[in-house]
């Protein structure tokens, strides 16, 4: 969860072009004039092209006192720059079907634009102003600043982003991950139009910046328009944007959250996996057989389909910059929250102890591998991955080799992996619903709520 408050932007059209499949791009790497580099998969079939770009530091690096900053400054870089006032910035994206978005989470801030190739120009004009001139007036900056309040608000009584925030502060204890990303009402408040600009002046920088570029222009093209919209932000601002290691803290423990609610929501973590760790690939496919494949899932399957105890349950890998965890949840009706936790940790126990089977391998790697063209449907989605690929120090060949790595995982490898990530006794577990211990006798009592956020990741 992990992302800050978004407003929702001012779409004309929904652009959506369908590419080639993953085995068939070409990504090549384009270096500007001017130093600026950017991954390309150039395609010339439909009249779009899609940039994203990302750069390191994000929400972690904001000052205690200043929560939330990422969040709204990356709220308003598209509410007026250089000589547009916000009706007029909005004006010139509605009307020329000019898609912008700027976002931030724990390590990076990101930005997208999609635009067709006849308004391309006007798109990276746009684009170079919102990064270099963004003009904060007083009007959006209020009128953002109540959106954000009143996103934080009401989120304050939501069951899964009270469990998942609490969960974050149990497994990272006083990193900035475990903090309130969002900001607080006291931190949204205390935001000056000067810590916005002061923002942008230090977050944006050649030095920090990765591209990824997808659709309707060539690479001769693509070296004029990084140096036209980012050749103008400095090389470098001196930016520390690397947070400290975050080692999982919190272990063996159950949080019971008291809120007046016909269900509860259990949310559970564990250690997990840093990107980069030798063992990834196999993560996935473990995974996925766990609790991440949906229906196809061992938790599902018990928890679920056998005993019907709760809708929905899921897992997944929750990687940082830097740090790591392996997260679980469930949703319940709550008189059988405890049992869905019970199978949940039974089942916890057979993977470290047994670890997959040879027919849930294959299912796994089998899935895996036949999705991961889908994430090549459309200009944009391609651009995102191309963007990916470079935050994760994948390579430029990594969209052809990827699928490689997940069949190669092998079942002595999976049930390895399983008996050494697996760890069933030191769960932090998080539940958020009614206190049922008053016929309990001598049950403990709740634990007093925590302030809620999302995370990027659950």
């Amino acid at each position: 969860m992990n992302h800050a408050v978004k407003k929702f932007f001012l779409l004309a059209v929904a652009i959506v072009a369908f590419a080639a499949p993953a085995s068939a791009l070409t990504v090549r790497e384009v270096k500007s004039k001017g130093g600026v580099g950017a991954y390309l998969s150039e395609d010339h079939t439909t009249p779009i092209i899609a940039i994203t770009f990302g750069f390191k530091g994000g929400s972690a690096i904001d000052p205690d006192a200043k929560l939330g900053l990422s969040g709204m400054v990356t709220s308003l870089l598209d509410e007026g720059a250089g000589t547009l006032d916000s009706f007029a910035f909005q004006t010139e994206l509605q009307d020329r079907a000019i898609t912008l978005r700027f976002s931030a989470d724990n390590d990076y801030v990101t930005g997208k634009i999609v635009t067709t190739t006849p308004n391309a120009p006007k798109a990276y004009e746009l684009l170079r102003l919102a990064l270099t001139q963004p003009r904060f007036d007083q009007e959006p900056v209020e009128r953002i600043r109540r959106q954000i309040l009143v996103g934080i608000q009401s989120q304050l009584e939501n069951p899964g982003r009270i469990a998942g925030q609490r969960l974050m502060e149990e497994l990272f204890g006083k990193h900035p991950y475990a903090r309130e990303d969002d900001g607080t009402p006291a931190s949204i408040k205390g935001i000056t139009t000067d810590d916005l600009k002061g923002w942008v002046k230090s977050r944006f920088a050649r030095d920090r910046l990765v591209v990824g570029v997808s659709g309707d222009i060539t690479a001769a093209q693509l070296q004029t328009v990084l140096d036209q919209v980012f050749g103008p932000l400095p090389a470098t601002t001196g930016l520390k944007a690397d947070v400290p290691p975050a080692p999982i803290v919190g272990a063996g423990k159950v949080v019971r959250i008291a809120k007046n609610l016909p269900q509860s929501v259990v949310y559970i973590g564990q250690k997990g996996l840093m990107r980069e760790d030798p063992d990834w690939y196999t993560g996935l496919v473990v995974d996925y057989v766990f609790g991440g494949g949906s229906f196809q899932s061992r938790l599902m399957d018990e928890v679920r389909e056998k005993r019907g105890l709760a809708y929905s349950v899921g897992t997944g890998m929750a990687p940082y910059d830097a740090g790591a965890a392996m997260m679980a949840s469930v949703g319940t009706r709550a008189d059988q929250a405890e049992a869905s936790l019970q199978v949940i940790r039974d089942e916890w126990v057979k993977m470290r102890d047994g670890g997959p089977t040879q027919e849930e391998l294959n299912d796994a790697k089998q899935y895996l591998t036949g999705a991961w063209p889908l994430r090549f449907t459309s200009t944009g989605s391609i651009a995102d991955t191309l963007l990916a690929v470079q935050r994760d120090n994948l390579g430029l060949d990594y969209i052809d080799k990827r699928n490689g790595y997940i069949d190669s995982v092998t079942l002595d490898q999976a049930k390895a992996l399983s008996k050494k990530l697996y760890d069933p006794d030191n769960l932090v577990v998080v539940v958020v619903g009614p206190d049922l211990s008053a016929a309990k006798p001598g049950a403990a009592p709740a634990a007093k709520p925590a302030p809620a956020k999302a995370k990027a990741k659950p």
